[in-house]
């Protein structure tokens, strides 16, 4: 049962369009969005051990220039428990989108990550509207198209 003070939380964030609340699940924790309202989110969890990650990121740095001015935020999730390993991943593939450390899974575990690299996209109010698993050189156009309709172009 809520309490009232969660069921008036609960009716604000609806009402402004902040989902987060629909899609939670009892074990993580989940990516804080709300510094993104009316942006188009797309979170990508990876780790340094991840081939298709070693390829994803030139293409994820040429979607969040191409995109960020109609309105596009891309959050890399790194998932590995040494930072180091992180840090030397990134030394060799830099990245031009806003970074998350999560070395206990907790976001992971909050969104049921199945595998590296696994993107999901956000819409304008929140809400997930798209998620796969894994990435091909070969599907980039239609990872962009899927880009270009959460931001409605």
């Amino acid at each position: 049962m809520l309490t009232k003070s969660k069921q008036l939380i609960f009716g604000v964030c609806f009402l402004i369009g902040l989902s987060s609340l629909s899609w939670a699940t009892d074990k993580g924790k989940p990516i804080d969005l709300t510094a993104y309202k009316d942006k188009v989110v797309l979170v990508d969890f990876w780790a340094s051990w991840c081939s298709p990650c070693r390829q994803s990121f030139p293409w994820l740095n040429k979607m969040q220039q191409k995109y960020e001015a109609k309105g596009l935020v891309i959050i890399g999730v790194n998932v590995d428990e040494n930072s180091e390993d992180a840090h030397k991943f990134l030394k060799k593939h830099p990245a031009l989108f806003k970074l998350l450390f999560d070395p206990k899974g907790e976001h992971a575990s909050y969104y049921k990550i199945p595998g590296m690299p696994t993107t999901l996209i956000f819409d304008r109010k929140g809400v997930l509207q798209h998620s796969h698993s894994g990435f091909k050189k070969k599907k980039r156009q239609e990872y962009e198209q899927i880009i270009k309709q959460a931001l409605a172009l």
